[in-house]
């Protein structure tokens, strides 16, 4: 396999610790025995998403914020009617909110590259220099099934 260029992502794993199939792959579809379900007071499940972050992609895990508080906000999908005034709102508190050592982190399941138009088109005009954390994707839908 080629190197990857570094302006490149590679795939992101969604769920993990999810069994995959004999393939290497993961399952377009989980049944509710092959992952662990969120609970209070433990561990969220960890995953790795793709992101948009600064004005550039990377993959991002959730145990990479182990040890802090860490808000997940899931919305509808990007160039919707509601989704901007919910993240803009967000980002209008940011500063506060990392004040107080949390970590915000916004997915829906639209892609990085859409993320990325969103931000550079609409979100930037809404929020002065647009929205200040990472947008992850969730192409599958799997992650927000855990």
């Amino acid at each position: 396999m080629a190197d990857q260029k570094e302006s490149c992502v590679k795939p992101s794993k969604g769920p993990i610790g999810i069994p995959k199939a004999e393939s290497g792959e993961i399952p377009q579809t989980i049944q509710k025995e092959d992952y662990m379900i969120a609970k209070v007071r433990k561990p969220a499940p960890d995953f790795e998403a793709s992101a948009y972050v600064d004005g550039g992609f990377k993959n991002i895990t959730l145990s990479e914020f182990k040890g802090q508080w860490v808000v997940l906000c899931f919305y509808p999908g990007d160039f919707t009617f509601v989704s901007p005034t919910e993240l803009s709102a967000v980002a209008y508190k940011y500063d506060e909110i990392k004040a107080l050592g949390v970590q915000i982190l916004a997915m829906s399941t639209d892609s990085r590259f859409v993320h990325k138009i969103w931000q550079e088109n609409e979100l930037s005009k809404m929020v002065p220099g647009g929205v200040p954390f990472p947008m992850l994707s969730d192409a599958g839908g799997l992650i927000g099934k855990v």
